[in-house]
């Protein structure tokens, strides 16, 4: 009976003790590798980062009727809606006349960028995901952590491995954004009649042309919701990636809470609920529209 008391007693410090071996364990062995690989992996990114920084100075040099022209362009090619249209000019032009438009042009930019490599890396793997079962098992935990985990708890490594700066904040967005649109593309495949694949099979087509000429046109509304979501998370990230050097709206907003300017935290804040909207209501009129013609085309 003594040794069961002794190891109930023993047993929580041993307990914290090698809780705290793990701890050092894993800072140390985080430190060894950031300063092992730190610079290899800095300069893996390097074209990233120029891309990101060239775009953003074409943005901002580029001048103010030709940004609202091409925003005004590319929301009728998605909406089709003079509202749409109007509505975007006028926030724009808004947007420029309260001073904001830098910063504006460097959110667009990383937002921008955030969702294009979102795209790239999402979509593929969505379509692996429809196609295995498997790997959806073993994607789908790691989505699912990305998605629930607090933002502020995946800035640490990256921050301690690339530091502060543009692309842990790209990195940081592009994180907590790509869920969507992989969970979206693989759910809109797999949403793919069977008759369809099944006439696609009777006409003999590869793998490839029923990929391409069939599920995919078929899961294009799935696909532009994740699109969508997308968008809308790496917005929702612009104030915190602000927090390790991401210029944009999130900065004044930063400063405007540290500094108590109510006034300049409303206004850039207002901003950035300005170009969600925007993103939210073309994107989501640009996949309205391809559903359309996806049931016009069946019923043709």
């Amino acid at each position: 009976m003594d040794w069961l008391i002794n190891f109930l007693t023993e047993f929580p410090q041993m307990s914290r003790q090698g809780l705290r071996d793990m701890k050092k364990m894993i800072d140390g062995s985080y430190r060894e590798f950031s300063r092992e690989y730190g610079e290899a992996i800095e300069s893996f990114f390097d074209p990233l980062l120029w891309f990101l920084v060239k775009f953003e100075e074409l943005l901002q040099i580029t001048p103010w009727p030709v940004v609202i022209l091409v925003v005004a362009g590319l929301a009728w090619w998605g909406a089709r809606s003079w509202t749409i249209v109007i509505g975007s000019i006028v926030s724009f032009l808004l947007i420029g006349w309260f001073g904001m438009w830098e910063d504006t042009m460097s959110t667009l930019a990383i937002v921008s960028v955030s969702t294009f490599i979102c795209i790239a890396l999402g979509i593929p793997l969505g379509i692996l995901m429809a196609r295995s079962d498997r790997l959806q098992s073993m994607v789908t935990p790691v989505l699912d952590i990305m998605q629930t985990i607090p933002a502020f708890v995946y800035l640490i490594p990256v921050v301690m491995l690339l530091g502060i700066g543009k692309v842990p904040g790209l990195l940081s967005v592009c994180i907590y954004a790509i869920p969507p649109i992989v969970r979206l593309t693989n759910l809109g495949i797999r949403l793919v009649e069977k008759e369809a694949l099944e006439a696609a099979d009777a006409f003999g087509a590869s793998y490839k042309q029923r990929l391409f000429g069939v599920q995919i046109p078929l899961a294009l509304p799935n696909i532009f919701a994740g699109v969508n979501q997308t968008i809308m998370m790496a917005l929702s990230m612009v104030v915190i990636a602000s927090m390790i050097g991401v210029a944009g709206l999130g900065v004044p907003v930063l400063k405007s809470i540290s500094n108590q300017y109510l006034a300049l935290g409303m206004m850039n804040g207002l901003a950035i609920v300005v170009l969600a909207i925007i993103f939210d209501r073309v994107s989501q009129s640009f996949g309205l529209r391809l559903q359309k013609h996806r049931h016009g085309a069946q019923h043709d």
